[in-house]
């Protein structure tokens, strides 16, 4: 059972603050967008204040440890160190037995009041000059989003007012704890601000018993302290629970999208097994040509060990044209054999780590640890993958242009056009600007894209050339001696007005040399 922060802890905290009352403000810290720390000095004696808007962990008490300020100060934090620092703490009260807290403070800057609204998903922490003006708040809310807007320079409104006159905090938590031991020892509490907290562990703090419900607990000298080892070890808990499913979610993406590429991979590794059959059916169409009809469909022929096949034809085109037809898809399927079956072999092992890593993130509860394994899924490309998944291939990948997708050394993503409109799809749509283009110099062939996440500089040699020789296989100069290929940036390459399709200019180009 979850413990929240409600009324009655909130107005035990308040119980607590009275000891600072008449102190003054050394110093406003905010580590975060919704979390402000004050140090008080009261008495001979410091304390750190912390009060959080957070929609999850709203919260506000005393903590032990003190907090560092981000980066970029925000202008929350400005605005509570220009008026509160060195101010005296003149009052803390809660509000109608309600999860509102007013502390108001004096200093030669004038009054202002400090207001934690402590209310889950609309929790908020305004400032307020006099007059009720708004000074600043952790949370602008615009008057699109709201009836009671936050808004600097215009007049605080207070939440409306639920359970106006009532005299006692209440929640659903707290109607359970009354049912199992009764109004009258919440009362006295209350009454007199004399608490016993508890702290029950996996499930929260409270400042009074929570045995009568059956949850274990540990005693604690202040609510305070109880409430700041209860978060201590929830916040990293539900973070590291967050980050958990979110990256189980991205990689289990990754290893869907890796099924989809080896699928098709492995039906282009069976036509390619099929080639010897093209090349026969081709030579049995050019044998028996000759006694087939304009328009035949079919062609019956007996096969050179004598088995009788039946050959499907296009009857648009006459036998010469089939025959060549059935050997242009043996040549083309012999030709991707060996670039099918390396990709095959890089998929099917980064398809087995990703695999590994996921077993790894489930059941990993630490929050370290699970930032250092998304920093590894990071490093190897898995939370940022370009690659298509399910979805995409529903939805016709790279809007049905013939672009295809590998991936290369290092886990790189690499492209190629495989005609001239897909070169201009590809170049023009697909690539960023700092990823690295490719194309054989002076001739024709595919435009190759090496994906960088705009680091190009991480892009090693044997990747560039591992693209570049996909761009000379896929070019007329692909059984040629050496090979020039030139790379650059993509954003140096362009298309000049009015150019044929799949033209293009480049420039700040190195190059490559590939044995074709």
């Amino acid at each position: 059972m979850r413990i929240p922060f409600d009324s009655l802890t909130l107005a035990a905290v308040v119980a607590e603050l009275q000891a600072y009352v008449g102190g003054r403000v050394q110093g406003v810290r905010q580590p975060n967008e919704t979390d402000v720390a004050l140090g008080l000095y009261a008495g001979g004696a410091e304390a750190m204040w912390m009060l959080s808007c957070h929609p999850e962990f709203c919260r506000t008490h005393f903590v032990t440890r003190r907090f560092s300020n981000q980066p970029q100060p925000p202008a929350f934090l400005a605005a509570l160190r220009a008026r509160l620092d060195g101010s005296s703490l003149v009052s803390v009260r809660q509000i109608d037995s309600d999860r509102i807290l007013h502390a108001e403070f004096e200093s030669d800057r004038g009054s202002h009041l400090l207001i934690a609204e402590l209310m889950g998903k609309h929790s908020n922490l305004i400032l307020l000059e006099e007059g009720s003006r708004i000074v600043s708040a952790a949370k602008w809310v615009g008057r699109s989003k709201s009836s009671r807007p936050i808004q600097s320079g215009t007049k605080y409104e207070p939440p409306p007012v639920t359970r106006a006159g009532t005299t006692m905090p209440t929640s659903p938590f707290l109607k359970k704890l009354i049912e199992a031991s009764g109004e009258a020892p919440v009362r006295a509490a209350f009454e007199s601000g004399r608490y016993h907290p508890v702290l029950s562990i996996g499930n929260g703090a409270y400042p009074l018993s929570v045995a009568p419900l059956g949850l274990p607990e540990l005693p604690r000298a202040t609510i305070s302290l109880a409430l700041e080892q209860h978060f201590d070890q929830a916040i990293p808990a539900h973070e590291a629970d967050v980050l958990r499913q979110s990256l189980l979610g991205q990689l289990q993406r990754v290893v869907l999208a890796r099924d989809v590429a080896l699928n098709d991979l492995r039906q282009a590794e069976q036509a390619g097994e099929r080639a010897g059959r093209m090349q026969r059916n081709g030579e049995l169409v050019l044998a028996y040509g000759a006694s087939l009809f304009e328009g035949a469909i079919v062609l019956n022929a007996f096969d050179y060990d004598g088995t009788a096949v039946e050959i499907k034809l296009n009857p648009e085109l006459d036998f010469k044209g089939n025959a060549n037809a059935f050997f242009d898809k043996a040549k083309k399927a012999k030709g991707r054999m060996g670039l099918v079956r390396e990709q095959i072999e890089r998929l099917d092992a980064d398809r087995t780590a990703l695999l590994a890593l996921i077993l790894r993130v489930e059941d990993e509860p630490r929050l370290v640890r699970l930032r250092d394994l998304q920093d590894e899924a990071r490093g190897k490309r898995w939370l940022h993958v370009q690659a298509s998944s399910g979805k995409a291939k529903e939805d016709r990948p790279f809007e049905g242009h013939r672009v295809r997708e590998l991936m290369g050394p290092s886990g790189f993503t690499v492209y190629f056009g495989e005609n001239a409109e897909s070169n201009d799809y590809l170049t023009l749509r697909v690539a960023k600007p700092n990823d690295w283009w490719l194309h054989i110099r002076g001739s024709t062939s595919a435009h190759v894209v090496v994906a960088t996440q705009n680091h190009p500089e991480k892009v090693s040699r044997e990747v560039l050339m591992w693209a570049a020789k996909l761009a000379v296989e896929n070019s007329p100069s692909k059984h040629a001696g050496y090979v020039a290929v030139d790379y650059t940036l993509k954003k140096y390459v362009r298309k000049p007005r009015g150019a044929a399709k799949g033209t293009a200019l480049y420039t700040n180009e190195k190059t490559l040399h590939v044995e074709g």
